[in-house]
């Protein structure tokens, strides 16, 4: 039996063994494997808690076909120059997506996706944040290289009907595609597919691509049931990560989208674990920036771009003919666990464009080198095996799962048996705990390693870094270009070397941005002093 399959065997396993004891609490049957062998018990789990318990409207069931929305701007109520002062409100808001049964989702100013912001660099941003959601919240600004205590990280929740002042000053050279979303540890998962996310534009003071128009799409993921409500997660999701059965793009279903001419487009996904394999028949994507801003000049045209979780791309498209075609999501196998890789390609919206001659500038910036490395970090993403798995149910059961339940409140019975399975360098998350500590302007090399068999996406918070290679069966391959990031997809078994370096004291987060996995485990803390 290969570590997968007693992976799988031992996950079903730890999380009835929660359930007992869950069932202790709850008064019920401390026995969930009465009358269930373990063949059987696997699809009994598979079809209840485990996922597919709820009926869903089928994908045809929200309209197709509207012209692309533009995302709405979040006002600067500041009239002062290099000032932007605002309000974001997160609270419960009826959208109706289907004629008759209006969508309660979680929203930023009554917005889904939330209002977009638009800086310039140099800018001083002032953000008030008020809550009226029944659970704590942040904002994080992912990406952003903002002061810990700005960055809306786990220990700074903001509680339910009350506010905070978001403040920081954006440095000259930060101009990127960013976003914000909310990072309440426990409860981001759940805000973040309810509707708590927005994009976040800085602008550069000298920009070579000003002069083109640009579009912007922002792809997030929804699951409705049948009365067009969202359903909780289950099992599998707080496994694999949650996926709706719509993506949506500007909250929009399949959208129709122009391109006249030579265009930038922003790409977001904020997905909560879905990975974008996007391609247009008879196009070609010219990468010309990632998260931190531009490339230092366009890259070679591809034509399937993968994007992670979290992450952003600038592209300009080029048609090799005219016409309207589909805007699509190749498969991808991104290897979840227990679940049967099944194919299937995605109409995200249609496109139609022009074959045209794109004339862009062979330099966009310089990328400046971050200096000499004087310190070195490893950081391995991992699950938890079937050793540990044993120990635990040796030890009484998955006490480490069970420890303090009775305080979590509003923590659902799926994510408690979870919550302990994945590990960043063999530990799963502590808020109490110091993982590493980095000094403030020393350039740091990081290992990143994934040791687990799904991919996850690596975020670190606070800064950007520059990928050096690609390690996989021990062949080193460079990027295929020089750029600014913020997070990183790793595969099963691969590793990624990353330079970076942090510019202001305090604690740091980094995590896989499967936001499930972070939230039940793949989580660490970084102090920076």
């Amino acid at each position: 039996m290969n570590r997968r399959t007693f992976l799988r065997w031992g996950l079903t396993t730890g999380a009835l063994l929660t359930l007992s004891a869950c069932n202790k609490l709850l008064g019920q049957s401390s026995d969930p494997m009465q009358g269930h062998d373990m063949h059987s018990m696997g699809h009994d789990m598979s079809g209840g808690m485990m996922g597919g318990s709820t009926a869903l409207l089928p994908v045809n069931a929200l309209p197709t076909g509207a012209p692309l929305a533009t995302l709405a701007l979040l006002k600067n109520l500041s009239t002062e120059p290099n000032t932007f002062k605002a309000n974001l409100t997160a609270k419960e808001t009826s959208v109706e997506l289907v004629k008759g049964k209006p969508t309660a989702f979680w929203t930023y100013n009554d917005q889904v996706p939330g209002p977009q912001i638009v800086v310039n660099e140099g800018d001083t941003v002032a953000i008030t944040f008020r809550n009226t959601l029944s659970q704590p919240s942040t904002i994080h600004w992912h990406g952003l290289p903002v002061p810990p205590e700005q960055d809306g990280n786990p220990h700074d929740p903001v509680a339910p009907n009350a506010e905070r002042v978001y403040t920081f000053t954006l440095p000259i050279g930060s101009a990127g595609t960013y976003w914000y979303h909310t990072h309440a540890h426990g409860y981001a998962a759940e805000q973040a597919f309810r509707g708590l996310a927005g994009s976040l534009i800085v602008k550069a003071k000298d920009d070579p691509l000003a002069h083109l128009p640009e579009q912007h799409l922002l792809f997030s993921d929804l699951r409705l049931d049948t009365d067009a409500q969202i359903p909780v997660n289950d099992m599998m999701d707080w496994m694999n990560g949650r996926e709706g059965q719509f993506v949506l793009c500007n909250g929009q279903h399949q959208p129709k989208i122009t391109i006249t001419g030579t265009q930038r487009l922003r790409i977001w996904n904020a997905c909560s674990a879905r990975y974008l394999n996007l391609s247009v028949p008879n196009c070609e994507f010219i990468v010309v920036g990632t998260d931190g801003g531009l490339l230092e000049a366009p890259a070679q045209p591809v034509t399937e771009l993968l994007i992670a979780p979290a992450e952003r791309f600038e592209v300009i498209v080029r048609a090799k003919q005219s016409g309207t075609f589909p805007l699509q999501s190749l498969p991808y196998n991104r290897q979840k666990m227990m679940t049967a890789f099944t194919p299937e390609t995605l109409t995200l919206a249609s496109v139609t464009i022009q074959a045209t001659e794109l004339n862009l500038p062979t330099r966009l910036r310089t990328i400046a080198n971050m200096g000499e490395v004087t310190a070195q970090k490893k950081v391995t993403f991992s699950e938890m095996n079937m050793n540990q798995i044993m120990g635990q149910m040796q030890g009484g059961g998955m006490n480490h799962n069970m420890s303090g339940m009775e305080s979590m409140n509003g923590m659902s019975q799926p994510q408690m048996m979870m919550t302990g399975m994945f590990y960043i360098n063999e530990k799963s998350f502590d808020m109490n705990r110091i993982d590493m500590t980095s000094k403030v302007g020393e350039v740091e090399e990081w290992l990143l390693s994934n040791n687990s068999h799904m991919d996850h996406p690596f975020h670190l918070h606070g800064t950007q870094f520059e990928i050096i290679e690609h390690i996989n069966n021990g062949i080193k391959t460079p990027p295929a270009y020089r750029s600014r990031k913020d997070t990183v997809n790793l595969r099963p078994n691969e590793q990624v070397r990353i330079k970076t370096v942090q510019h202001s004291k305090g604690l740091r987060m980094f995590h896989c941005h499967i936001l499930e996995h972070e939230s039940v485990g793949m989580m660490a803390q970084l102090m920076v002093v």
